[in-house]
């Protein structure tokens, strides 16, 4: 048996279990959020092969992905990684506004629908960074 070049993606076969159950981590909180496997790609800066490779054990997931998946599911890396319990997601009632906006989401193709949560996705980053909750972004005249 050769040993594996430094270079090649395989992983050993002890860490194999390991990298299987974290994918598997990673796939059950993608979806309990609604996510598809392109949707966290995009959300991580990685292809949707990489996530795929991630979710079935065959690719290590790397320190930088791990706090990045940490971040986005808004998790610590205790709770991540399943050592602390995860905090109760309190789920709110829309209003009969939100309600409507949420109809006429569903209403819309899918490539629409993917084009208005990116939208909010992009909202959502630029209030998260200026630290102004509801603020949108100035207009340039």
């Amino acid at each position: 048996m050769q040993p594996a070049s430094p270079k090649s993606p395989q992983i050993k076969k002890e860490s194999r279990a390991y990298f299987a159950a974290l994918g598997k981590r990673v796939t059950q909180l993608r979806k309990s959020r609604g996510m598809t496997q392109a949707e966290l790609a995009r959300a991580l800066g990685v292809s949707q092969q990489a996530v795929f490779a991630y979710e079935i054990g065959d690719r290590r997931i790397s320190v930088l992905i791990l706090e990045r998946l940490a971040r986005l599911f808004r998790l610590n890396i205790d709770q991540f990684l399943g050592f602390a319990p995860e905090q109760p997601v309190r789920k709110r009632r829309l209003s009969p506004r939100a309600m409507r906006h949420a109809e006429r989401l569903q209403a819309l193709s899918k490539t629409q629908q993917r084009f208005v949560v990116r939208i909010l996705d992009v909202l959502e980053e630029h209030n998260k960074n200026s630290g102004k909750a509801g603020a949108a972004p100035q207009a340039r005249h």
